[in-house]
């Protein structure tokens, strides 16, 4: 299902019905390890992006923050204003 040097070779997979009824395949969802890092309170204006250009000087790394945390949509993070995030170190 996925190329060998994906991050997502391997992984088990589960299938499920599609809007039509076709059986679609799918990773399964798996914890993830606790990441240390810095916690970060939302602002209202705050992006992923600029948020990884700040701590990370690379504002494509936004999914390692998304990959700290537990939401399953990135932009869920930042909602709402005043919740408390996890900045990776790394």
């Amino acid at each position: 299902m996925f190329l060998k040097n994906s991050r997502y070779f391997g992984l088990p997979t589960v299938t499920a019905p599609d809007r039509a009824g076709a059986p679609v395949a799918a990773v399964k969802l798996r914890p993830l390890p606790s990441t240390p890092g810095v916690e970060v309170t939302v602002r209202s204006h705050d992006q992923l992006d600029a948020l990884s250009e700040q701590r990370y000087g690379d504002a494509t790394r936004y999914w390692h923050v998304a990959d700290a945390n537990t939401e399953l949509e990135a932009a869920s993070l930042l909602e709402p204003t005043g919740r408390t995030i996890n900045i990776p170190n790394s």
